[in-house]
């Protein structure tokens, strides 16, 4: 199939036009926050994670230490990982195209290669998506950055509030099910408390100290097979070797006619 005839990269290219052209309020937020404008570019180039920048830049812009505004970018980026296990799964690239494929392995990317059923369109949307994102979002951070020089104090426009709201923007849509709020409210209250006494950036270590609490908590009193955790909106996206199971030989367990992997009902 061409390129252009793919559903899946048609629906990449959208989604990299629409995500990509939100990189210009970065590039404002990040110099009006203090940081240059080929600190601005490295960030975007070499961190590329939409939530990790923001909240590296939000650290920053509050007074806060680099150590805290880098460990803060990276608690957001653990989920990068993740996806990078789902997909490396998937799609298995090899040789070059592995570390190209870590490095656009973001939200959007994800989300179009998992919301396809054939392995062709996977790949078709994941490279879309991720490369047109990488290109645009750099595009408009340059731009962005350039306009954030003329804008002077980012009070006079509301730009020290900006990062919040746009890392609240991000995060919202994910959060889907009573339990996953409930503990981003009882982090967001962690997290206010916290304020008048730890240095800036530090509070949203305190919040994900109280999540990694609260999950080991919950696995603790939890089950086995976990009936808890089913529907909760906790569960991750994809299965990821799902597909090596369906490739597997089929063995029939001994002295029955049931398969042990494969669909029900089905014989051996």
């Amino acid at each position: 199939m061409k390129l252009k005839d793919s559903p899946a990269a048609k629906i990449g290219a959208s989604i990299a036009v629409a995500t990509g052209l939100y990189g210009v309020s970065f590039g404002a937020l990040s110099v009006a926050s203090g940081l240059s404008f080929w600190q601005t570019m490295v960030l975007s180039l070499l961190l590329f994670s939409g939530g990790s920048q923001f909240a590296f830049i939000g650290v920053v812009a509050a007074g806060g230490t680099g150590v805290a505004a880098m460990s803060a970018s990276a608690l957001l980026g653990i989920r990068n990982g993740v996806y990078g296990m789902q997909l490396n799964a998937l799609l298995r690239p090899t040789g070059w195209r592995r570390f190209a494929a870590a490095h656009v392995t973001i939200d959007e990317s994800t989300a179009t290669a998992t919301g396809q059923s054939d392995p062709g369109e996977q790949k078709r949307g994941f490279w879309v998506a991720g490369l047109g994102i990488f290109v645009l979002w750099n595009v408009m951070t340059a731009a962005g950055a350039v306009l954030g020089d003329a804008l002077g104090d980012p009070k006079q426009w509301g730009l020290d509030g900006a990062a919040v709201a746009a890392f609240l923007g991000l995060l919202w849509p994910r959060i889907k099910a009573f339990q996953p709020a409930a503990i981003a409210v009882v982090c967001a209250v962690a997290t206010l408390l916290a304020v008048p006494w730890v240095p800036p950036g530090v509070p949203i270590l305190v919040a994900a100290v109280v999540a990694g609490l609260i999950g080991w908590f919950r696995s603790d009193r939890t089950p086995g097979h976990a009936p808890g955790h089913v529907g909760d909106g906790l569960e991750p996206d994809l299965e990821p070797y799902k597909h090596d199971v369906v490739a597997r030989p089929r063995h029939a367990a001994a002295g029955t006619g049931h398969l042990v992997a494969g669909n029900e009902g089905e014989q051996p």
